[in-house]
């Protein structure tokens, strides 16, 4: 079943989902690997699942860095309160 390539398609949506319902980019790395393994058997090339389960983790971890640098906090970047809500 490691080998179909809709299961990492499904993966990869369910993991979508997730991202959805708790953001902050934690699955969406993940989902990213899912999918590349997913169209790297769409495209015809069935390896060993140690190989699959190996590039699904080293993807998801680029994938997750990259998120990370693009979207993430940036240094120096602060939030100042001017104001306090229970003080009005």
């Amino acid at each position: 079943m490691i080998y179909l390539w809709w299961v990492w398609m499904a993966a990869a949506v369910l993991l979508l989902v997730l991202e959805v319902l708790a953001p902050g980019f934690i699955f969406l790395g993940f989902a990213i690997g899912a999918a590349l393994v997913g169209l790297w058997l769409l495209a015809g090339y069935a390896i060993a699942w140690v190989w699959l389960l190996l590039i699904f983790a080293v993807v998801s971890l680029i994938a997750w860095l990259v998120l990370r640098q693009v979207v993430g906090v940036r240094k120096g970047q602060i939030k100042l309160w001017d104001r306090d809500i229970n003080e009005d």
